[in-house]
């Protein structure tokens, strides 16, 4: 099964053109690169009869699979997908979420999987720009595409998964046209995926990602991992996260090896699931690794002492990785990678040759230069912003969908500028030292401070507001509104969180609210964030954990 090496990827020696200057490096050629249903025809003929999905009760051989994804894709066709049409679904944890992925892509259409908690304006926004005329969504997620229904300027079909009577079609619909083979005419260059990355100063942006580069992708992951034929690989990630469809699915789909598909985690259930599935890796995110590690002893997870050899996710700080270690016998922890959905992985880690602190050793799939606030690159070990350049084609995004003026706007002097501070030392390996750009992240989500901002500002009792990062003590960031009430009105914090729970997503529920009379800003008059990030938890910060309020994660 053609992976990404540390090489050349196979490209045709620099003999191959009449003249090429002799420091020019390696021929720009996609040779060697797969598209996503090629690599599945390529596992179906190495391994048809072998396990390759399990979701609950239900499992997939690969040539199974295969015929399954066949089936629905021509229920797509009949629906009127065709090559370079979006398809944009909403749905959680299932077989059938995977088999219409692989469907699309078959057709050479591109999936547009949504966060599954978007609401109000931010679901109208994604479905809109995603210029999809075909929904695909769970019944209980129905309402709320109902809500926004006048707002979808393109938007002509939905397809209900879990019935919603006569009202719409149904997703049993799209297995009534038959299995014949779809013959796919796809090049790695074509677009795969368009996941959805938030925005820091406008609305979020879909990158568009390419068949060679979510391919590329994986191939690290199963590097980085040491995946097997032999190993079973357990996640309840989302499956609208990059790092689901890439960690779970595509890499172990490299190897021959065996995916369970959780519908979502649970940390009473995790260790008896890790053991009736026989996993041997498993993929997490956030909170999840910490309170793994920190549950009560528990004879299900003594038995399982050693059997799960590789733990993958983020964060993974030091002390939480000797735990998984030391108490559950996993050799390898963490993800000692460090990328972005416009490009990944940018430096990750090599087996055997890990250094404690960093992000794993520079991909061979990118020149990588730190510079400094001059655009002068900095000597090794000394922090800059990241940029970036591919050094093959199709191994990151193509731009933002539909954005052209965006995607100019990270390139200069034809670098992708990633916004992200780092360091590079002699040896090739990457160090992250602080976000550039003016986002959070929480609960393996990215939170748009614009985003969420837009939504306070609504409130009829607010005049201004701030959002923005605050250090978590169990995972990543804590999202703080610091807000301006409007002359003569006051708004109580519980209130104003109360109010948000209806309007953003789970993940964007503010955790500390404080009113403030004005905002810290530039002469310019842009808000110094980085004022308030420093000054934190104030006295007069409200804590909603101090509260009685029960965020549910829908």
């Amino acid at each position: 099964m053609p992976v990404p090496s540390e090489s050349a990827e196979s490209a045709p020696t620099s003999a191959a053109r009449p003249y090429r200057p002799a420091d020019a490096g390696p021929l720009w050629s996609q040779a060697g690169q797969m598209t996503i249903p090629g690599l599945l025809a390529e596992a179906v003929r190495q391994w048809p009869d072998r396990t390759f999905l399990e979701f609950g009760d239900v499992s997939y051989s690969f040539a199974a699979f295969d015929r399954e994804a066949d089936r629905l894709a021509r229920g797509l066709e009949a629906q009127g997908v065709v090559k370079g049409a979006t398809v944009t679904t909403m749905l959680d944890n299932s077989d059938d979420a995977v088999l219409i992925w692989f469907a699309i892509n078959k057709l050479g259409a591109i999936a547009v999987p949504l966060n599954t908690a978007l609401k109000g304006g931010f679901l109208s926004h994604q479905i809109n720009d995603a210029g999809s005329a075909l929904l695909i969504a769970e019944a209980h997620y129905i309402p709320r595409v109902t809500a926004i229904r006048s707002e979808l300027t393109a938007l002509r079909t939905i397809i209900a998964r879990g019935g919603q009577g006569d009202e719409l079609p149904d997703f049993s619909l799209l297995r009534a046209c038959g299995d014949e083979p779809v013959a796919s005419r796809v090049e790695p260059g074509d677009i795969a995926l368009i996941i959805y990355t938030s925005g820091t100063t406008g609305p979020s942006k879909g990158c568009a990602l390419p068949h060679g580069y979510v391919l590329t992708m994986s191939g690290r992951v199963r590097e980085a991992t040491d995946r097997r034929q032999d190993d079973v690989v357990l996640s309840p990630l989302p499956l609208f996260h990059i790092a689901a469809t890439t960690n779970l699915i595509l890499a172990s789909m490299m190897v021959g090896a065996r995916s369970v598909l959780l519908e979502r985690f649970s940390l009473g259930r995790f260790w008896c699931e890790v053991e009736a599935s026989g996993a041997t890796q498993v993929n997490l995110m956030g909170s999840m690794i910490a309170l793994i590690a920190h549950a009560p002893d528990s004879d299900v997870a003594a038995r399982c002492f050693g059997q799960v050899r590789c733990a993958l996710g983020v964060p993974f700080p030091p002390p939480i990785e000797t735990i998984w270690r030391e108490r559950f016998g996993t050799a390898i922890v963490g993800n000692h990678a460090f990328g972005m959905t416009e490009a990944a992985p940018v430096a990750y880690r090599r087996i055997g040759r890990e250094r404690p602190g960093t992000s794993g050793i520079l991909s061979p799939d990118f020149d990588a230069r730190v510079v400094d606030d001059r655009g002068e690159e900095c000597p090794p070990g000394v922090p800059g912003e990241l940029l970036l350049r591919p050094v093959r084609p199709n191994v990151m995004f193509t731009g933002y969908w539909g954005r052209p003026v965006e995607t100019m706007a990270v390139f200069g002097d034809l670098w992708f500028h990633s916004g992200d501070i780092v360091s590079i030392d002699a040896d090739g390996y990457l160090t992250f030292v602080d976000r550039k750009k003016d986002y959070l992240r929480r609960g393996g989500e990215n939170i748009s401070s614009f985003e969420i901002e837009a939504v306070f500002r609504a409130h009829p009792a607010i005049e201004d507001v701030a959002v923005h990062a605050v250090p978590s003590e169990v995972s990543e960031d804590e999202l703080k509104v610091v807000a301006i009430p409007r002359d003569g009105m006051t708004v109580d914090a519980e209130e104003l969180c109360r109010w948000s729970i209806e309007r953003v997503p789970y993940y964007a529920v503010p955790r500390f609210i404080e009113f403030r009379t004005e905002l810290p800003r530039t002469p310019t008059g842009r808000v110094m964030k980085h004022r308030l990030r420093a000054e934190g938890i104030t006295a007069a910060t409200w804590d909603r954990a101090s509260s009685s309020i029960v965020i549910e994660k829908r």
